[in-house]
């Protein structure tokens, strides 16, 4: 039951990355607005999520994994009652980057947990299989609720499916306490890091040099700050050892979320789908998500994480270029679902089970912060090209070369094995 819990506010934490895509139209017929502004929607979540992810998990490394899952759960069932009422576009994108914090704390919280709950790393490897299958049906729920939502409610209906959710999750842990930790958090550092990322986002969506400028001198202030720091939001040697997972993680997340919110503007606006139609045009890419991670668990617990990886890389840029190139949509989206489902589950068991004891939230939050950061690009860049998911596929499959090549030169004992 525990864990259940802690997979439904991951759940909750995913599903508004994809359910407000598919209410992008209704959205913009309610405040008007540009493509920018839909784009700013979507990305304000992912860009406080993937900055706040940094600290999130030190947080609770630091104040103890329970409580901090549970104040990110109650935060975010507030917060999406609020957005529900939000009376102009500018008010919700405030409440997406509040609600993008929330969730950080919520993901922060929720790995620590499961490395408390299943302390042994075959069982923790076949908990975060299952982690990931019950969170995966978000991404499978995501755009067909959100398509059937909007067609009967409109959009402000996707964010009041979150709190009855948010309720369940945190009474299903409320008896669990965690000791606190010795880990400082450097505030600089978080503020910093959102910083970057927020201008890197704009810059890229307004195509402006000026803004590109002032990123990437907050990017050399977060590197100056987080070298002098004595509490570095990254620990030290956890980058260098976990990069190529942080890499891959970046580049599945890209190629998805810029997928998602291209796919979604083709099939509404040009195909002229209803949202729930489109909804259901995405069934094939996301229902292997809800099924296939549960198997991915147990490659991984018996293989090690780098078997699964490759092959969900390969398999995702397979798919991406099949949609780009062809117009048989639907096996293509077959392809993708299932090589999302292997790789991403098998990059958090790999990169939690590697963290130093005491820092599975950190190390976890780091990857997640890859990983949003990750689909704020993907959505900001593959909505500006030419031929969006064939750059998508090269990414990937860049990702892929260099995992391999990387990951390679690395001896990875399963999970389940004995030292």
């Amino acid at each position: 039951m525990k864990l259940i819990g802690v997979c439904l506010a991951y759940f909750l934490v995913l599903l508004d990355t994809t359910v407000l895509t598919i209410a992008l139209p209704d959205l913009r017929a309610t405040f008007g607005g540009s493509v920018a502004g839909q784009q700013w929607t979507v990305n304000a979540y992912t860009v406080a999520f993937a900055a706040a992810l940094l600290t999130g998990g030190a947080i609770a490394d630091r104040y103890g994994a329970a409580r901090v899952f549970k104040a990110g759960v109650a935060a975010f069932g507030l917060l999406s009652l609020v957005s529900a009422a939000s009376p102009a576009l500018e008010v919700l994108v405030g409440l997406r980057a509040a609600l993008g914090v929330a969730g950080a704390l919520c993901l922060g919280g929720s790995l620590g947990l499961i490395a408390e709950l299943f302390p042994a790393p075959a069982d923790r490897a076949r908990a975060t299989g299952v982690w990931a299958a019950v969170t995966g049906s978000a991404l499978a729920a995501g755009p067909l609720l959100g398509g059937l939502l909007v067609d009967l409610y409109g959009w402000r209906a996707v964010f009041l499916i979150n709190p009855p959710i948010a309720l369940i999750s945190w009474l299903a842990v409320r008896g669990v306490h965690s000791p606190p930790g010795g880990r400082r958090v450097d505030w600089a550092v978080q503020g910093l890091a959102c910083l970057s990322l927020g201008l890197f986002a704009q810059a890229l969506i307004g195509a402006s040099v000026p803004v590109a400028a002032l990123a990437c001198a907050a990017l050399a202030a977060l590197v100056l700050v987080e070298r002098r720091s004595h509490a570095p939001a990254l620990p030290g040697g956890l980058l260098a050892a976990t990069w190529p997972e942080l890499l891959a993680g970046t580049a599945a997340t890209f190629a998805f979320s810029g997928a998602l919110f291209v796919l979604t503007l083709l099939l509404q606006d040009v195909r002229h789908l209803t949202p729930l139609a489109t909804g259901l045009a995405f069934l094939p890419l996301t229902l292997p998500m809800t099924v296939n991670p549960v198997v991915t668990g147990r490659i991984v617990a018996r293989y090690g994480a780098r078997p699964p990886i490759l092959g969900g890389l390969s398999l995702l840029a397979a798919g991406l270029a099949g949609v780009a190139l062809t117009e048989a949509l639907t096996p293509w989206l077959v392809v993708m679902g299932f090589g999302l489902s292997f790789c991403l589950p098998a990059l958090v068991a790999g990169v939690v089970s590697s963290a130093p004891s005491g820092s599975a939230g950190t190390a976890g939050g780091v990857l997640n912060a890859a990983r949003q950061a990750g689909a704020t690009l993907g959505v900001a860049v593959l909505a500006g090209v030419g031929r969006p998911l064939l750059v998508a596929s090269i990414v990937t499959a860049l990702a892929g070369a260099c995992y391999a090549v990387a990951g390679g030169r690395r001896v990875r004992r399963p999970l389940g094995a004995r030292s």
